[in-house]
């Protein structure tokens, strides 16, 4: 088996979410480089209400020009808070909706080839509407849905749900619901 060695790295670029490093490796001795968007990780959150309704986004993304159905979702950027807490403060954010019971459903690599973001989805249930608090353009102009978890699920298979979060998420809540 090869083995491969970090040499160094150095800053390309640092931004408000991530930076992109370039990582000079070795394998076998042999150099070559990556260039690695580093990111803090992030948390997702799929919440569930009374009746087995999701509560999804539709949000508009200007990395692909288009409004997409999302779970509720956000960058692990506050210094030293829980992912647990992250994860509710992110639903109550973008859907006003705050969970009574919280546990992890899993987590996963979003795209190991080019970035070490990791993000951890939770499950929410026993919701109660208190009133969001968009933050953004994007959030702001965000809708809120309540959808069937199983058509919600349905919708990953069709294609209407491509956004990878959100398809992991309801496919783990699924699991969970025994559907």
């Amino acid at each position: 088996m090869t083995e491969f060695e970090h040499v160094r790295a150095e800053t390309l670029f640092s931004g408000f979410v991530f930076d992109v490093e370039r990582r000079h490796l070795s394998a076998d001795g042999v150099a070559f480089t990556r260039e690695i968007v580093v990111h803090p990780g992030a948390v997702a959150i799929v919440a569930v209400d009374d009746q087995n309704r999701v509560v999804l986004l539709e949000q508009y993304r200007a990395s692909i020009g288009q409004r997409q159905l999302e779970i509720p979702a956000g960058t692990c950027d506050v210094l030293g808070e829980e992912l647990q807490a992250t994860a509710i403060r992110e639903l109550i954010e973008e859907t006003g909706f705050e969970p009574a019971v919280v546990t992890e459903l899993g987590s996963f690599y979003n795209s190991s080839g080019y970035c070490n973001q990791k993000t951890v989805v939770f499950l929410a249930t026993s919701l109660k509407e208190i009133g969001r608090a968009p933050a953004g353009p994007e959030e702001i102009d965000s809708t809120v849905h309540l959808v069937d978890l199983a058509e919600a699920v349905a919708m990953v298979g069709s294609g209407q749900i491509l956004e990878g979060t959100a398809a992991f998420g309801l496919l783990m809540a699924a699991r969970a619901y025994g559907l």
